[in-house]
Parts: C-alpha cells; structure tokens; sequence
C-alpha cells in the first residue's frame, strides 16, 4: 500500500509543480477555463490597434494566473500573428534586468523564433543580423573564436550569455547607453524581415516583469518607458500590480499606453467583508472553479473533500497560493508515508493547519511594527490609510494584501496573515 501512495503522492507534488501552465500539452492536462474576458481584452487591442504598433501593460497580483492566460491568449492568436512569448526570468538574471537589456532580449528572441519557424530570411540580410549581434557582444565573439558561422547556435550561445555572463550585459549596456535609437533600428528591422517573410504582423509578449522588485521596476519605467515603447510592433508587458498604485508611474503608463492598461483581478472568494461574518461560505462559482484546478492535480482519494474548501478559502483566491498551499500538503503527506509506511495517509485538516502554519511563518518573519500596523487598518477599512506608503506597496507586490475588484476596488489581509494580527492581538472577531 505505502509504494501506491507513494507514488500517486509523488505524481500530485509533481503535477503541482506545473504552474504557470506554459506549454500546450500542461495546457491540455490541467488548464481550466477562466479568464475568458481578459483574453477578449486583449484580443480587442491587439487587434484594434490603430498602427499596428500599440503597447499593452498587462498587470495583477503575482500569481494569480497572468502567464498561464497569456500562454493561451497566445495560443489563440497564433494562426493570425507571428507571436513572440518569452520570461525575462528565463532571458536575463532577475537582479540585472534594465531597459537595454529587455530591448536586446526582443532583438533575440524575435530572431530566435524566426530560426525555429525556419522563417526564410535571405542568406546575406541573415549574416549581417548575426555579425550585427556577435559586434556587440565581444565577450561572446571572443570566447567562441572567430570561426564560428553565423547560425542558430550563436544565438544560442548568446540567449545564454545573456542570462548567466555579468559582462556581456555590462558591454551591451554601455553599448546602447547613449544610442538607444540603434538597438530600436535593429530591431524594427528584424521584425520588418519577419514580418514580410511570414505575412503576419509581429506581437511580443514579455512576461514575468512583473516578478521584479518594486525599485527595479520603478528604475525601468520612471525614465526609460519610452524607449521600451519604440518598436513599431505590438508589445505586451506584465508589470506589478503595485506599480500602477503609485501615482507618478501609473500616470505616466497611462499616457503612454494610452490607457491601454489590462488588469488580471484576484479571484474573490468572498464579497467585500462576508468572510467576517460566522459560518461564511464561499462564492460557489469561485470556489468550484478553485476545487476544479486542484481536482485536475491531486486525485480525489488524497485528499478530504472539506479540506479542499478550506484549501481554496486559504489561498485568497490567488491561483499560485492554492497551488503553493497543496504543494506543502502534499510534502508533509510524502515525509508521513516514508516514516509510517502502513498508515493510511490523506491531505486532511490536520495536514492542511501544518502547511497553513508553515507558510504563515514563512510570511510573518519579515513583517515589523509599521507593516502589521497597515494590515490592522487594511482589515479593519478595506483600505490603506495611505495607498501611496511604500510599505504598503510592497505589502501589495508580496502577496500579504490583495487587491480585488468588482464596482469598487477594495484590499483585505491574506487570510494566511490574518490569524497571525489575531494572535498578536491586533483584530478581534468578536
């Protein structure tokens, strides 16, 4: 019995470990229907766009399914567009990326993905793009030698000289400081080629920005939006959700996208203040679409059918939390079956309080006076005192308040953070 489990456990923790959804199999296997409107957004301003060269700001709580739905809006457009999907976290180290450095990744992966559409490109307009690219990427030209062909293995070299060689991007940064306009040239004329190539115009979708820190991203976008904005193709970039709170740059994105701003909500288990009052339920609709992702991953006999409500109530409906919370149930439930093997074990409520209170304290350590003193105001109004306080913002881009929407915009505590303002005295239920 021990090795069954074992195993069937082991196939759930790696099913949970498949989040976001990015590639069409995973897609098949475990997506769920929802976000049909926000796809239709999109769809309607890419396709609405009046030159064709319109930039998107696609934004929402980290984790709450922005790169899965993005993933399948791709998918949906692929047959009209010629659609480039790339992580920045997969492009460039996380702590290193700035504006040149996104530009350089478009340039690369644009022609990244021609090289595996095996989009014909004429030979000499070819070898001038490479030459272009190894020019100013010495390190990388001088550590291959120089008999190496222009072909898809430099740009594979290069992809990953990117992500891992401090170096290289210190060389391109300083390349394209002061003449931004070049690396915008070189890239509107890779797209050019692509574009006549295949008949289809060119949509480039940058995700996972939104992962950055707070200061980096303000760095960004404060002084460098424009050039982001350049291309002449159509681009969509993720951002925090924090970030369009702050006034200055949420002002300046506005204008720039021409408000062509799309906001991915939080999924609201509960009307505005409901989960205060005893024996609240849930939203059905949320929560059975909540209960089918984890059914989709975790097979029924694992797990109690009253855990997996209050699973879903615990994840605030933030569609990473549900998967993060039914991860560390599912290692608890591992670690069990290894050092009892004849017991009979299951994702109980027993089992769900341990993950509870292992991500709670993992949440807790890092708050102190003037954080907890924001998340007793955001319980007790639904708002911030202050929506511009940078502790608050960086509560908001750490998932310890969520933002939801429905005729009003309207925060509440994560409900993992709400027990720990309860034990140290800062709400009472009563």
């Amino acid at each position: 019995m021990s090795d069954e489990l074992l195993k069937s456990f082991k196939e759930a923790y790696s099913n949970l470990e498949l989040f976001p959804l990015m590639h069409e199999k995973e897609m098949e296997q475990f997506r769920v229907d929802y976000g049909g409107d926000l796809i239709a957004d999109l769809i309607q301003l890419v396709e609405d766009s009046p030159n064709g060269d319109g930039k998107i700001v696609f934004t929402g709580h980290r984790g709450c399914g922005k790169s899965s739905l993005l993933a399948e809006f791709s998918k949906q457009i692929k047959d009209n567009y010629f659609v480039v999907l790339f992580s920045i976290a997969d492009s460039i180290e996380m702590s290193a990326v700035n504006h040149i450095n996104i530009l350089f990744a478009i340039a690369l992966n644009l022609m990244s993905e021609a090289e595996a559409r095996k989009v014909e490109i004429p030979k000499s307009t070819k070898e001038q793009i490479y030459g272009w690219f190894a020019k100013h990427t010495r390190t990388v030209e001088t550590e291959l030698g120089g008999g190496l062909e222009a072909d898809f293995n430099l740009l594979t070299v290069l992809k990953a000289q990117l992500k891992a060689d401090a170096k290289v991007r210190e060389e391109i940064t300083q390349e394209f400081e002061r003449k931004i306009s070049d690396l915008v040239a070189r890239i509107n004329e890779i797209a050019a080629l692509i574009q006549t190539a295949t008949k289809k115009e060119i949509i480039v979708i940058i995700d996972d920005i939104d992962k950055l820190d707070l200061a980096r991203v303000n760095d960004i976008y404060r002084d460098n939006i424009k050039a982001l904005f350049q291309p002449n193709f159509r681009i969509i970039y993720t951002i925090p959700i924090a970030v369009i709170r702050e006034t200055f740059l949420a002002t300046i994105i506005t204008i720039e996208t021409n408000d062509q701003i799309v906001v991915m909500p939080v999924l609201k288990v509960f009307e505005k203040g409901k989960n205060r009052l005893p024996d609240a339920h849930p939203r059905a609709e949320v929560k059975n679409l909540l209960c089918e992702i984890l059914q989709k991953r975790i097979p029924s006999d694992l797990i109690e059918k009253t855990t997996v409500e209050k699973l879903v109530v615990q994840s605030g409906g933030v569609l990473r939390e549900l998967i993060r919370i039914a991860n560390e149930c599912c290692r608890i439930c591992l670690r069990l079956i290894r050092r009892k093997p004849d017991e009979k074990v299951v994702i109980d409520d027993s089992i769900l309080e341990q993950a509870i209170n292992k991500i709670r304290n993992d949440y807790s350590i890092r708050l102190g006076k003037v954080e907890f003193e924001v998340l007793q105001s955001i319980y007790e109004n639904f708002m911030p005192d202050d929506p511009k306080q940078l502790e608050f913002l960086d509560l908001l881009h750490g998932l310890y308040v969520l933002e939801y929407r429905n005729d009003e915009t309207w925060y509440d505590v994560h409900p993992i953070i709400v027990e720990t303002l309860r034990r140290r005295g800062l709400i009472n239920d009563e």
